[in-house]
């Protein structure tokens, strides 16, 4: 006899999980700079413009895994037997459709500075953030980003 409490097998695999973690560790996030023909070495600069763009967010997965795991676990809850196995395939590649949709329809704003470094040269730095800066200021260019020179 089973008690009220009795464990039901678990219907999600063991792989098809460990996938799904796999998948999400590689959805790390983006770095918040890039710098356009980065320097060897620092060197600095006056930041001449700064300029606001949107633009479509680069799909890192997760949407589409997440929503085929929703979906499928929603189709394992309809019928019995072979209408479950069709609902759950149904549901995952419905749902995985669905979360890669929403994903892709993401935006972001995106900041380009254009610094005329001392020697007369341009460079393009683009960031997630305008970090504080203005046109005029001062600032050193690495390959980690900008830094405000004071």
């Amino acid at each position: 006899m089973r008690g009220l409490f009795a464990r039901k097998p678990c219907r999600v695999s063991r792989a098809a999980a460990l996938i799904a973690v796999l998948v999400l560790s590689a959805c790390g996030p983006q770095p918040v700079y890039q710098v356009a023909e980065a320097p060897p070495t620092p060197r600095v600069g006056t930041v001449e413009s700064i300029r606001e763009q949107v633009e479509q967010a680069q799909p890192s997965g997760a949407g589409l895994v997440l929503g085929a795991l929703a979906g499928g676990g929603l189709g394992s809850l309809v019928g019995a037997g072979t209408g479950r196995t069709v609902a759950t395939v149904v549901g995952a590649v419905g749902g995985g459709y669905v979360g890669n949709q929403l994903e892709k329809s993401k935006t972001q704003v995106i900041y380009q500075i254009g610094i005329r470094y001392d020697d007369g040269t341009w460079a393009t730095v683009r960031q997630s953030a305008p970090a504080g800066l203005k046109v005029g200021d001062r600032v050193r260019v690495t390959d980690n980003g900008l830094e405000l020179v004071h």
